[in-house]
C-alpha cells in the first residue's frame, strides 16, 4: 500500500489495548488465555495493519515474539522430574502485565468521568435554553478504539470478492475518498461504519475507503462511537452535532 497511501495514526493503542480486545472479543477469562487462538488473532491484526501501511511500533513485534514464545513452551511436555511449585504457567507474566495495565485503565477511566460530570455542571440548563435550542436526547454510545474499527474492517476484509484488476494511485486515492466520504456525510447525521463500504468493493478499494476514513478522523472531521461493546459502529459528522444542538454548550 506505499503506492496509495501511508498514515500515522497519533493516539494508537498498544499491544496490550490488542490483547485485551481480542479477550474481550472471545469471552475468555484473562487467567486462562487460549493462547494459541489469541496469538493467531493478533498476527491476524498485525497483517491488516502491516497491509493497511499503518506504522507499527516496535513493540507490536515484540509482543509478537513473547507471544509465540509462550506458546512454543505450553507445547512443551512438562518436565515430569520438576516439582509441582517450579511448574510455573508460561502465562502468568503476561497476565499480570495485563491486569496491572487494565487497572491503571480503568482508573484513568473513573478520572474521565468524572471530569465529564465536572463540566456538566458549568452547562446550561435546559431552562436556559429557547425552546428551539433544547437538545433531542443522545443515543447511548460511546467511543471506538482503532481495535474496534480494525475488527469491523477485517469482517468487511473477510468478505471481499477476489480482485479482478489491479488499481493505481490515478484511479484510486485516499483524497479521493476522503471528498467522497464527505460529500455523503455532509447531510447527514450519522451513517453506520458497513454502509461507507459497498459489497462490491474489492479489497484495495475497501483499504482506500478505511484509510480515508482514518484521516478524516485524524482531522476531526467525523466522529465514531459504538452502541455497545463489539455493536454497531457510527460514523457522526460532527458539524451537523453542533449545528443541531445536540452537544452541550459551557458558559
Amino acid at each position: 500500500m506505499e503506492q496509495l497511501y501511508k498514515i500515522k495514526i497519533p493516539e494508537f493503542e498498544g499491544p496490550l489495548d490488542l490483547l485485551l480486545h481480542l479477550i474481550r472479543e472471545n469471552k475468555v477469562d484473562i487467567y486462562d488465555i487460549p493462547i494459541s487462538l489469541i496469538t493467531g488473532q493478533y498476527l491476524q491484526y498485525i497483517e491488516i495493519m502491516k497491509e493497511l501501511d499503518l506504522e507499527i511500533a516496535g513493540e507490536f513485534l515484540v509482543m509478537a515474539a513473547t507471544l509465540i514464545q509462550i506458546k512454543s513452551r505450553m507445547l512443551l511436555p512438562p518436565d515430569e522430574e520438576a516439582a509441582p511449585e517450579e511448574m510455573e504457567d508460561p502465562r502468568l507474566e503476561l497476565v499480570q502485565r495485563l491486569l496491572e495495565y487494565q487497572a491503571y485503565k480503568d482508573a484513568a477511566g473513573i478520572l474521565k468521568e468524572k471530569e465529564d460530570e465536572a463540566l456538566k455542571i458549568f452547562g446550561r440548563s435546559p431552562g436556559d435554553l429557547k425552546e428551539e435550542e433544547v437538545p433531542e436526547p443522545e443515543l447511548s454510545l460511546f467511543d471506538v478504539n482503532l481495535f474496534d474499527l480494525l475488527a469491523a474492517f477485517k469482517k468487511l476484509l473477510e468478505n471481499a470478492p477476489p480482485e479482478m484488476r489491479t488499481i493505481s494511485r490515478e484511479t484510486l486515492t485516499v483524497k479521493d475518498k476522503m471528498m467522497h466520504i464527505a460529500d455523503i456525510m455532509e447531510n447527514l447525521e450519522s451513517i453506520r461504519f458497513e454502509e461507507l463500504f459497498s459489497e462490491s468493493f474489492t479489497r484495495v478499494q475497501l483499504i482506500v475507503t478505511f484509510l480515508a476514513l482514518l484521516e478524516l478522523l485524524r482531522l476531526g472531521l467525523a466522529r465514531v462511537y459504538q452502541e455497545k461493546e463489539f455493536g454497531n459502529i457510527w460514523i457522526i459528522n460532527p458539524s451537523k452535532q453542533e449545528s443541531s444542538g445536540t452537544e452541550e454548550t459551557a458558559l
